[in-house]
This record gives C-alpha cells, structure tokens and sequence, in this order.
C-alpha cells in the first residue's frame, strides 16, 4: 500500500530551510500589510518585515499571547478580508472569550492535506476506517481529521461526540481501524 507523503518530507534539510524561510518571510511581510494589530506590534519593536529574512530570525517576533486573541475576537487579527472566508472555526471559550479562526479556502485544504500527513505519521493509510469521534461543530478537529482521512483516501466515520454504548457499537460493527477524539471528553 502506497504511503501518503509529501516531497518536502524527504527534502534535504538545507531545501527545508530554505522553504521555511521563504514562507516566513512571506507571512511576516503579509502579516504587516494586513493586520494592523501586527503591524503595531511590529512598529513599536522596530522591526519590518525586510528584517525576516530566514527561519534563524524567528526569535526577532514578537510573541502572540492568548490574551492578544481574545482583545481582538472576533475577526481583529485575520489577515484577509472576512468575504475571503469559507469557514470559521471557535475555541469553546471555557476559560474566557471565545478565540476565533478563519480558514480560506486554500487554508481548508492545507489542514486536510497536514491532518493527511498525521494520520499517516501514525500508520494510517487507505485501507483504514477512520471513527472520526470530535464534534463537528466550532472545533476544528472534527472537520479537520475527517478531511485528513480524505486525503488519504481512507473511509470516514463521522460519528460525532457523545452516545458512549452507540460510539462502541459502531466501532465495533463498522470496523473502525483508527480513532480519533478527545480522550478527556471520556467519548468512551
């Protein structure tokens, strides 16, 4: 059975690097131009985008504090217009305000293609029936492992949370291989 993989995986390390740096810098000067909670952030540190040049300059940002998240909930620290948007995904809120996330649709597909890569880190492949047991609501998980097994072409489970004696049944009748959930939810 063919693994799924991606090239930059197996990349020399010095490749990895190099991409690395191309895409931080990217993001950084992307960044700057479009949030402006960055860009002030980045202004009183006296650093400009042209200052990121590889992955080594990493330590030179500033750090994003959960705190940073909520003071700009909902949308203050996207970095493309909401109109752009094909989801938008939630922390529970548990500990204070909600944290926000939008995915375009390339992000969409970037977080199938990672959750892809996940599951096949852990051996999965497409002959797996992955139980799929996060919630499919504003938590990313759910969506995001079901479109990872996708990916890998493996079948979908998409049970949901919840119903312990129904999770156990259809694991156990479906012949789910993999399962994915939150242990501390006690799904089982």
């Amino acid at each position: 059975m063919e693994r799924y993989w991606n090239a930059i995986e197996t990349a020399p390390a010095h490749e990895m690097k190099a991409l690395q740096s191309l895409r931080l810098s990217q993001t950084v000067r992307h960044v700057y131009e479009h949030v402006p909670f960055y860009r002030k952030k980045f202004d009183e540190m006296h650093i400009k985008p042209e200052d990121i040049q590889s992955i080594d300059d990493i330590s030179k940002l500033p750090f994003t504090y959960k705190q940073d998240l909520r003071d700009n909930y909902p949308y203050g620290l996207f970095a493309v217009p909401v109109e752009q948007l094909t989801r938008i995904h939630a922390s529970s809120g548990t500990t204070g305000k909600q944290t926000v996330v939008g995915y375009t649709a390339n992000d969409i597909k970037t977080w199938g293609v990672c959750c892809g890569r996940a599951l096949t880190a852990a051996g999965g492949d497409a002959s797996d029936f992955v139980h799929v047991s996060y919630g499919y609501g504003l938590f990313t998980g759910g969506l995001g492992l079901h479109a990872g097994a996708e990916e890998i072409h493996a079948t979908v489970i998409p049970v949901s949370s919840g119903n312990t004696k129904r999770q156990l049944q259809i694991f156990k009748d479906f012949g789910s291989t993999i399962l994915c959930c939150t242990p501390p939810m006690r799904c089982f």
